[in-house]
Order: C-alpha cells, then sequence, then structure tokens
C-alpha cells in the first residue's frame, strides 16, 4: 500500500496503535514508510519509552520535566544496554549461530511469590531450580532470606508490576559471571547492610530502588546500574574496578559519601570490560554532542534558580561606557555628600596645597605672562628614551583575550587531552545526588569519571584525595555547605565545563599537592570565595568563567602554586585574586573586572607573578600590595578602576614592571606608610585602610572572624616545600627595595605617583604623563626614595612634588610641559642630571628648609625662573644649564634669597638661542635616555648654542659645608 493513498494524519493514528516489533519491520518497507514512522516520536514513541517497565523518563532523575531530543532514540538507547548482561562471550560454544537457537529454546521462566496455578514460595527455591540464564519472576510481596544468597549461576531477576510492588531483605553474594535484577526494592537484611556484592562477575541494575543499604562491587568485577535510585543513606561502593556504570541514577539522604571509589584500578579484567567500555565511549561522545544543552539548561534546576547572577552579565565594555557611568556617578556623590562630587573633595587635597603654596610666586609668573609669550621657544624633547609609552592606545573590551573554548584547550594540552579520553574507574553519568553529606569520594589511587550529574544540596559535591584521578565534565554543583568540589594529597584530574554556584564555601578547594587541571567552567555565586588554593595546592586554572562570589575569585595562600591563565574573573564582591599567607602563583593573560575590590589583592608574604592580565573596572583599588606583599607584576593593563590603579603598603616589596596603568579614578600608584590611617577614603564601596591591611574579606566581616580554610574544623599544618621555594627565587630578580620600572602611568584623575612611605622606594625609566594631579608627589620618604630615569610629562599640575623632611634622589629624569612647576621640593636628597623643560611655572622650585644639591641639570621654563631658591634652603646649586625661553627677557634666571648665606650657587650658565632650528637639547639627548639612565655620563654644553656668561663669583666648596654653614654665595 502506498503512502500518498491516505493522508499523513491519519497514517499516524493508525501506526499509534503498533506494537514495538510491527513499528520496525514497517520501517524495512521503503524510505517513505521510514520517515512515517520516525514522526512519530512525539506519540507513539513517546508512549513506548514511558510505558517501558525497565526505565523510567530518559531525563530522569535530573530533569524528567524536560523531553528528550529524541523519544525513540532513548529507546533505543535503553535496549541496547539492558542486553548487556547477555553478552558473555565466555558461554559461547563452537557454533555461534546454533547456541544462539538453543538458548532462546531453553531459556526458561520461573515464578516465586503467590501464584495461581504453580509456582515457587521463596526466592531462594525459584534461583535453585533456575538454569543459565532463566529469568525469574518475583510477583507482588515481600521476601526475605535469613542467610546469604549465592548466585552462582547467570539468572535475571524480574519484580511484576510496578516499581514498589516487589521488596527483598536479602543479601546476594554473585558468584556467577553475570547477573542482571530489575524492577526490584532492596532493603537490608538482619544481619548485614549489604545487599548485593560481587567480586568477579557482572551485574546489571535496572529501574532498582535501595533504600538504607549498600552495594558493593570489587574489581575486577564490575556493573552498570541504570534508573537506579539510592535513598536513605544508601550507597556504592567501588573497589579497584576497571570499569562500572552509572547511568540515569539518585542518591540522596545519606550520611556518607553516596558513591566511593577506592583503590587503584586492578589489570584482571573481567568478559564485560570491553561491552562496558564501548558503551561508555558512546556515553562521551553523546556527552560533547550535547554539552551546550546541558550548560544552556544547568541553570533552571539549580538551587538559586532565577537570580541574576546564574548568567554572567558582560557589564563595561568601552572606556566611553565607563566614563558615561563615572560622571553619572559623580554626580549622585555630590547630592548625596551636598559637595562637588569625591574628584574635588577627595583629589583636590593634594592639589590644592600646591596651589595654595604656588600663590606667593604669582607675581613671579605673572612678571613674563606679557607679550613675548607668543615668541616664546621651546626645546624639542620628542626623541627621549620613553617616548615609545607614551603612545599607548586606551584598551577596550576587544582587546581583551578570548575564553577558549574546551577543545581548544585540549588541542593545546596533551595531558588534559589525554585525561578527557580515557574511561577507567567508575563512570557515573547524568546522575542526580542530593540531599545529603557527601556525593562522590575518590580516594587511595581511585579512578572516576562524572559527566553531566547534578550535584545539590549536599555537605560537599566531589572529595578526591590520596593520588586519586577523576574526570568531571558537564555537571552542575550546587548549594553544597561547604566546598562544590575537594581535591588534596596529590589528587589530580581534569574539571572541565562545569557549572560550580551557590556553593557555601569555595567552589574549587585545592590543597596539600594536589594538581587538577581546571578548564572552561562557570564558577560563580559562592557564598566565599570561587577557587581555593593553599597548602602546596597547585593545578593549572584556565578560560574559567568566575563572577559573583562574595569573596575573592581565586584566593591563593599557604603556599599555594597554581597557574591562573586566560579566566574572566568579574562582578566578585571581593578581591579578583588574593594571593596571601605566603601564596604564589602565575596569573597570566586574564580579564579581572568589576570586582568590589581590588583586582588583584597580594598580602602577608604573597609572592606570586602577576604578568600580561587585564585589571579593569573595578569599583575599588586595580591591584593591592599590602602589608608584606610580594611578587612580580609585570606587563598588566590597569585602567578605568575607581580607586587607585596599584595601591602598595610600604612596608611589601613588589615588583612593578612594564605595566600601563591609566584612567583610574584616583592615583594611578600609591604608596602609602603602614599605620597610615587618614589615607583612607572612608566612603561607600571602599574599605577603611585597617581592613585592606588585615584584607577582611566581605564573609570574614559578616561572621565577625577570618575564613576558616581547615576541613571539617581539623587542624591542617601544611608542609613546607623547600625546592618549589628555591625554584621561585632563582627565576626571579632577588629584590630589597620595592621597584617600579618602565610603566607606563598615565590620564589617572588624581597624581600618577603618590608616595607617603616609610620605607625606600625605587621609581626607574617610568612614565608618568597626563595625570590630572602631580607627575610624581612625595609626602613622607623616611627612608630613600629613589627616582632615576623617568619621563614626567604634561601632568596636570606639578611635575615632581617632594614635600618636607622626605629623602628623595631625582637622577636623569625628563620633566616635561607639566601646567605647574617643574620640580618643587622641600625634603632632602639630590636632583642631578635631570632636563626639566617646558613647564608652564618655575623649572625647579627648591623652598622651606630643604636640604639639596641641585647638580648638572638642564631646565627650560615657558614662564618664572629657571630655578627658584626660596627661604632657608641649604645646599649647592652647581653646573646647571638654563635654557632662555624668551630671547628679550630681562628677568634672572636663578632666583636666590640673598639673606640666606646655607645655600652655595656656582658655576651655572645660561644659554640663549639664536634660532628655532639650533633650539634642541643634544649631546646628550632628551632624558631619560634608556633603561638605566643612571649610567649617563653627566651633561656638556651643546656645541651649536652661544652662551651668554654672566659674572661669577666662585668658591670652593667643601663637602657638607651646607651642614655647617656655607662661606661663600655665589650668585649669578
Amino acid at each position: 500500500m502506498e503512502v500518498g493513498s491516505l493522508p499523513v494524519e491519519l497514517w499516524r493514528l493508525i501506526l499509534a496503535y503498533l506494537p514495538l516489533p510491527d513499528l520496525g519491520r514497517c520501517c524495512l518497507v521503503c524510505r517513505a514508510w521510514r520517515e512515517l514512522i520516525l514522526s512519530l516520536d512525539s506519540t507513539r514513541w513517546r508512549q513506548l519509552c514511558l510505558g517501558c517497565p525497565e526505565c523510567r523518563h530518559p531525563n530522569w532523575p535530573r530533569r524528567p520535566h524536560l523531553p528528550p531530543v529524541s523519544w525513540r532514540e532513548a529507546l533505543r538507547q535503553h535496549a541496547l544496554a539492558s542486553r548487556t548482561w547477555t553478552q558473555n562471550g565466555s558461554d559461547l560454544h563452537s557454533s555461534a549461530c546454533l547456541h544462539l537457537f538453543r538458548r532462546r529454546k531453553d531459556r526458561r521462566v520461573w515464578h516465586a511469590g503467590t501464584v495461581a496455578g504453580g509456582g515457587y514460595e521463596t526466592l531462594r527455591g525459584a534461583l535453585a531450580a533456575a538454569g543459565p540464564y532463566d529469568k525469574v519472576v518475583l510477583h507482588a510481596g515481600v521476601y526475605e532470606e535469613q542467610v546469604e544468597v549465592s548466585l552462582k549461576v547467570p539468572v535475571e531477576i524480574v519484580g511484576l508490576g510496578k516499581l514498589g510492588d516487589v521488596s527483598l531483605l536479602v543479601s546476594f553474594d554473585q558468584q556467577c559471571p553475570t547477573v542482571r535484577l530489575c524492577n526490584l526494592v532492596f532493603m537490608p537484611a538482619w544481619f548485614s547492610p549489604v545487599v548485593y556484592k560481587t567480586s568477579s562477575g557482572h551485574v546489571q541494575l535496572d529501574n532498582c530502588n535501595f533504600e538504607g543499604c549498600q552495594l558493593h562491587i570489587r574489581g575486577p568485577g564490575t556493573c552498570q546500574a541504570r534508573f537506579c535510585s539510592f535513598a536513605q543513606g544508601s550507597s556504592a561502593h567501588f573497589l579497584g574496578v576497571a570499569i562500572s556504570l552509572m547511568d540515569s541514577c539518585e542518591f540522596s539522604g545519606g550520611d556518607s559519601a553516596s558513591v566511593t571509589v577506592e583503590g587503584a584500578p586492578v589489570s584482571e579484567r573481567n568478559w564485560a570490560f570491553k561491552h562496558l567500555l564501548a558503551l561508555a565511549k558512546t556515553f562521551n561522545m553523546m556527552t560533547s554532542n550535547g554539552s551546550t544543552e546541558i550548560s544552556n539548561q544547568g541553570g533552571k534546576d539549580s538551587v538559586g534558580a532565577g537570580s541574576h547572577v546564574n548568567t554572567p552579565v558582560e557589564g563595561v565594555n568601552t572606556m566611553e561606557d565607563w566614563n558615561k557611568q563615572e560622571v553619572d556617578w559623580e554626580a549622585n556623590w555630590a547630592k548625596q555628600k551636598g559637595g562637588d562630587g569625591l574628584l574635588s573633595s577627595q583629589d583636590g587635597t593634594m592639589i590644592e596645597e600646591d596651589r595654595m603654596e604656588t600663590s606667593s610666586e604669582s607675581s613671579e609668573v605673572d612678571d613674563e605672562q606679557d607679550d613675548e609669550k607668543s615668541t616664546c621657544l621651546k626645546l624639542s624633547y620628542d626623541q627621549h628614551g620613553l617616548a615609545h609609552l607614551s603612545k599607548a592606545d586606551t584598551p577596550d573590551s576587544s582587546a581583551f583575550p578570548a575564553l577558549l573554548s574546551l577543545s581548544a584547550e585540549l588541542q593545546r594540552d596533551a595531558e588534559a587531552r589525554d585525561l578527557a579520553a580515557s574511561v577507567q574507574g567508575c563512570l557515573l553519568r547524568r546522575c542526580l545526588l542530593r540531599d545529603g553529606k557527601g556525593g562522590v569520594h575518590l580516594c587511595n589511587h581511585g579512578q572516576a569519571r562524572l559527566e553531566a550529574n547534578v550535584f545539590r544540596g549536599l555537605s560537599y559535591a566531589v572529595r578526591c584525595i590520596q593520588n586519586a584521578k577523576m574526570v568531571m565534565l558537564s555537571n552542575e554543583v550546587c548549594g553544597c555547605k561547604a566546598s562544590g568540589v575537594f581535591l588534596r594529597l596529590s589528587a589530580q584530574g581534569l574539571i572541565a565545563e562545569n557549572n560550580i554556584h551557590s556553593n557555601g564555601e569555595a567552589g574549587l578547594d585545592i590543597r596539600k599537592g594536589a594538581n587538577p587541571i581546571i578548564l572552561c567552567n562557570r564558577i560563580h555565586s559562592g557564598l566565599r570565595s570561587g577557587i581555593v588554593v593553599l597548602g602546596n595546592g597547585r593545578g593549572s586554572i584556565r578560560s574559567n568563567q568566575i563572577y559573583g562570589n562574595k569573596e575573592a575569585g581565586v584566593y591563593i595562600l599557604f603556599n599555594g602554586n597554581p597557574v591562573v591563565s586566560g579566566n574572566h574573573i568579574f562582578q566578585g564582591l571581593a578581591a579578583g585574586i588574593a594571593v596571601n599567607e605566603n601564596g604564589r602563583g602565575l596569573i597570566t593573560e586574564n580579564v579581572i573586572r568589576q570586582n568590589q575590590w581590588g583586582g588583584a589583592d597580594i598580602r602577608r608574604g604573597g609572592d606570586p607573578v602577576l604578568r600580561d592580565n587585564f585589571i579593569c573596572y573595578g569599583y575599588s583599588d586595580g591591584v593591592v600590595v599590602g602589608e608584606r606583599g610580594r611578587g612580580l607584576i609585570e606587563g598588566n593593563h590597569i585602567y578605568g578602576n575607581r580607586g587607585c590603579g596599584v595601591w602598595v603598603m610600604s612596608s611589601s616589596l613588589p615588583q612593578l614592571i612594564g605595566n600601563h596603568i591609566t584612567h583610574n579614578r584616583m592615583y594611578g600608584l600609591a604608596v602609602f606608610c603602614r599605620k597610615d590611617t587618614e589615607s583612607a577614603v572612608n566612603r561607600e564601596g571602599y574599605r577603611s585602610l585597617q581592613e585592606r591591611e588585615r584584607g577582611v574579606g566581605v564573609g570574614e566581616r559578616d561572621r565577625g572572624g577570618p575564613e576558616n580554610f581547615n576541613e571539617e574544623r581539623e587542624l591542617m599544618a601544611w608542609e613546607s616545600d623547600i625546592d618549589s621555594e628555591d625554584e621561585r627565587f632563582s627565576s626571579r630578580r632577588p629584590i630589597t627595595v620595592a621597584l617600579v620600572e618602565n610603566n607606563c602611568i598615565s590620564h589617572n584623575r588624581a597624581v600618577g605617583v603618590y608616595v607617603k612611605s616609610s620605607e625606600p622606594l625605587n621609581v626607574v625609566a617610568n612614565m608618568v604623563n597626563s595625570n590630572r594631579g602631580d607627575g610624581v608627589s612625595v609626602i613622607q620618604s623616611a627612608q630613600l626614595t629613589r627616582l632615576v630615569g623617568n619621563c614626567v610629562l604634561c601632568n596636570g599640575w606639578t611635575g615632581v612634588t617632594v614635600d618636607k623632611e622626605c629623602r628623595v634622589e631625582l637622577r636623569g629624569n625628563g620633566v616635561y610641559s607639566n601646567n605647574c612647576h617643574g620640580v618643587c621640593f622641600r625634603g632632602d636628597g639630590l636632583i642631578v642630571e635631570n632636563d626639566v623643560v617646558g613647564n608652564n611655572a618655575v623649572g625647579i622650585r627648591v623652598m622651606d628648609n630643604a636640604d639639596v644639591k641641585v647638580l648638572r641639570n638642564r631646565v627650560q621654563a615657558l614662564q618664572g625662573y629657571g630655578i627658584s631658591v626660596k627661604k632657608r634652603v641649604r645646599g649647592v646649586v652647581q653646573e646647571n644649564l638654563i635654557y632662555q625661553s624668551l630671547s628679550a627677557s630681562t628677568k634672572t634666571p636663578i632666583r636666590t634669597n640673598k639673606q640666606n648665606l646655607e645655600c652655595v650657587v656656582l658655576n651655572n650658565s645660561l644659554l640663549t638661542p639664536r634660532s628655532q632650528a639650533l633650539w634642541a637639547l643634544d649631546n646628550p639627548p632628551p632624558r631619560p635616555h634608556n633603561s638605566n639612565p643612571s649610567s649617563v655620563t653627566p651633561s656638556t654644553l651643546p656645541a651649536n648654542l652661544t652662551i651668554t656668561m654672566t659674572n661669577r663669583i666662585t668658591a670652593s666648596v667643601e663637602s657638607g659645608c651646607h651642614n655647617n654653614g656655607s662661606i661663600f654665595c655665589s650668585i649669578l
């Protein structure tokens, strides 16, 4: 009969009455009939799948309300899996065909229970009569045996009726190659909680319930459990298994781990190994094809579903968007405080001091502001050694390194690729583990593979310890009271494409030598940190999304030493990455953005390598280096943060090298004293300085105590790791003074480099330009601060400011075109071989009770004096080169206080240009020269300039004469 002879709808109505065998025969008629049969997926195939007594809904127990992709395919997979137990090759005779015919003919069905017309009264009697591969049907009732029942021949035991009609209070000991149990409820016998055990054969469990009992499988024995429920504290124990499969099972209500895998897989294999391995690989293919669907549906059934933090919010992507938010934020702040906004109230504190102090010299500046200003000849300084840093572009979201997919990561990492392809030990797939103490416990070299499971409402989801190894793919871990996934004692494995969220402690806890590979996960909405690495824990953490956690996204402490690379860490309620208590780690190429506190927080012995990261759009500081913090901070882009770009405590020893610190709301780099309580910004969204020093987190502040990293309140002693400690220091330049080198610090809304420190500091070869406040401001420096080879360019106020009682050395710097003075110096120290050119007020201004030597500098001031020495300054102003800006000017290039006899001014030179073509800094070229400007030889007079020499009064000056009073004063 042709399909086209009747409407398709009528054919579907007719075919809906056919049983499964007839549907199969119809598929073989022709292609048109096959397509017609396949179109019955949501009707007849659904009825057949749900009506099968040996299985449940294909998405049970995780998402029984969601239909499968194909009901027919689900039924086919069930049919294939349910026949594994009969594929015992060891029982085949010489003729496979004859054997199969004989088995069908000889296989018998035995009945037990209350049966009309005969049958056995007890289960033991029916089993005694059954032959190999016979079927024992148990009718409704409760079957109890007082002693252990041994299964010595392959047999199939099936409960008749609905699940729950047949209950067994029996303890089985399998001693035969294969057994199948279906549609049964197991409860513990009076003498043992173990209801089933095998040490060599294969057992297949379909649609069974376990209530308050245990399943024990010992290698080389194997197990395949499908659509089984383990309730009331039931659990499964696997000891040394080579392979076992748990598919679509539910575990609930246990007071210990639901699944325990212990011992390395034994080398001996039973007959079912190859069949289960082939089935497991089929699972892997299905998981890889459906991983996107799983991840998309994962949040729907999670704890806290519907919360906006379960989906990553990209937020601000460009500097324009961020600046618009900044303007709105400033306006709201001004309304709340009744002032001019944060910028004027906070940043103005430092800037207004300089403005007020320069008011006394307004007359000397005003005298130069006449019509001759248009003829002012400026020295060219464009060819200085750090010119390349001034051309840095403003980054935006397009510059972020993209998150790699799992397939891309596996192509790059051979070890991860081998782990992803490996199938050994216990395979848990599409299971639900809920409302108990523990999910999966691996120990003592055990191995397991966890795919597409849901762990919900447990104390912990997965614990992997004692050299165990696991592969964890596409799972959801949520609502755990402690950490979601816990690894320690040299555990290893691959954790990839999981959705880990809303857990009471860390999403992942790695400690005591554990070394997992963590790829492409979503770790979010935790009540504490996202990932914690401590106690010599290691690991490779790559291409993850870590967001919305109440504490640090990644927390490294107690000698933890992971590799954190290529992750997006954002929208956390504390720091993005925190390195504390001697933690280490290699932190590279991450995007750390929009976190409430520091993007990276290093303190109390933390010593990481922080390299090539984007740390941006934070609601506080970009990088915080707190008390006793160390580390190499190199090549990072730190921008758009509402606090400082980098906040450093003076008791720390960081190395800041080659970073771009730009467009931050406050200081570019701020170095504060340990006990400085006035520098904290006490306002909404910022911590107090005491909290910064202690590293108090949100959770700690709420609970009133530090985070507890001791599992189950046990006291843990962290092992020392001397070898790794030596390796760490051998690969890095040792320092005893904090180092700031080769950074670009620009376009920040306050001072570029702000120093209020009690420890020495080296600031070398940095580009400090276009900041709204001073370029460099040293407010307090009890020990020597060295500013060497920097370019301080086009800042909104003074280029370099040094306050009273500060010890500062300025050597080999270029201070160009700042909006006020070039250098304003009130402290003690040296100003040697600098180029101070093109600034809008005084070139070098020395005042108050400064004790300073001003030697061999090249100075040009567009307005005001080249060098101004005011009040009771002690020191020497010697061999400086003053470039006159106005050819017709009659102003004295060096201004001094004639009544001050403690300052010696001698051998300075005034240069007047003849033409603009010859008016340039050369021999040597404009400073800074290179990355080590302190090695540059003293400047000599340019050959192409006419030198106008004034009368000099010279005198020999003994070393340190300014301390004991000068003999003569030399004045131009």
